[in-house]
């Protein structure tokens, strides 16, 4: 047997508090009890009064909530076969590495950078999206296919966290090549849907981007952009929270702007829609667009899991706290007229 969240166990710790405080509170009594009188004297003035009961109720209680403790850390026991069907798009993300996504993604020089914002942006996406594969491109002078289509969105956030200006040695930005490179990462399954998402400040140095949205739009795969800087400019930093700046060769710092007009282009292009970046709820723009392409069978997922038992703790839990209710703290009638140790006078 494993346990989901075993952290949890360490609340087991509270259990030896409540016997101490169990324990506490009834020596507190006797004390208060012999300060009356003899405490042999005083019994037959409480004759409902159970010397049993209390340990009994106290003993299911801590039992309870040992059982619930245990069902919060999700006990797991065996394995179990999962098929489940999968019906969803195919989308391939591509992330603009190039060195003007150090600068500033917004009016603040000091304000996070445009990587990190699409970072951020390409995780808020993987977290919403269910049944869908998903891919990754990074492209800057040139393009990289970083994560073939798949389902497995775990790697892809491994991968988010190691996107880095760096990855790409060819400076520059050719979103034409990242489109093209995003073409040939889908599977070759038939009759599935695709779309492209690129994250990107669209400073194309290429020029080739609206042809190959296009050419991606015959195809039918629907090219998406999500904008990421503003159009007032930002310097670049030569590295990531660098204080120099990139200069030209002139020694004159380099202002980079988001080219908005170009993204909106690439997306009319491409049959897809355009969305800032810097909006709130930019990535829920986005999901919802996506959500209105037509699912497919991306075929039958098995895979083994472990099967859940907490469920049993919780039935165990319940039962105990029922029994604890009527469970009272005087002696049962019936139960006390029976002397289990002595023989009856007769």
């Amino acid at each position: 047997m494993d346990f989901a969240h075993p952290k949890i166990l360490y609340l087991l710790a509270v259990l030896p508090l409540m016997l101490a405080l169990y324990l506490l509170a009834r020596f507190a009594r006797r004390r208060k009890l012999a300060r009356y009188g003899n405490p042999a004297s005083l019994a037959p003035l409480m004759p409902e009064a159970s010397k049993y009961k209390p340990a009994i109720k106290i003993t299911l209680q801590m039992l309870a909530v040992a059982c619930l403790i245990i069902a919060l850390a999700r006990p797991r026991h065996g394995e179990r076969e999962i098929s489940e069907t999968r019906e969803g798009i195919e989308i391939m993300i591509a992330v603009d590495v190039s060195r003007s996504m150090l600068a500033s993604s917004t009016d603040d020089a000091k304000g996070i950078s445009r990587l990190d914002r699409a970072k951020y942006l390409f995780k808020r996406l993987i977290n919403n999206l269910e049944n869908d594969k998903v891919g990754l491109v990074v492209f800057a002078g040139n393009s990289l296919l970083q994560l073939p289509i798949t389902t497995d969105f775990v790697s892809a956030k491994i991968y988010i966290d190691e996107l880095s200006t760096s990855m790409i040695s060819e400076q520059g930005t050719d979103i034409g090549a990242a489109i093209d490179m995003s073409l040939q990462g889908f599977s070759s399954d038939e009759d599935v849907n695709r779309a492209i998402i690129l994250l990107t400040d669209a400073e194309d140095h290429e020029e080739q981007a609206n042809a190959l949205a296009a050419k991606a739009k015959e195809a039918g795969v629907q090219v998406n952009v999500i904008g990421v800087g503003t159009a007032k400019g930002a310097l670049i930093p030569v590295g990531n929270g660098s204080s120099e700046f990139l200069k030209d060769e002139e020694g004159t710092p380099v202002t980079t702007r988001f080219n908005a007009d170009a993204a909106r282009m690439i997306a009319e292009n491409g049959g897809g829609n355009y969305i800032n970046g810097n909006d709130a709820d930019a990535d829920k723009q986005m999901v919802d667009l996506l959500d209105k392409i037509d699912k497919a069978n991306l075929g039958a997922v098995k895979y083994k899991a472990s099967a859940e038992r907490f469920y049993i703790f919780l039935w165990i839990a319940f039962a105990l706290i029922i029994t604890d209710i009527f469970v009272l703290d005087r002696k049962i009638g019936w139960l006390s007229k029976i002397n289990f140790f002595s023989k009856p006078v007769k």
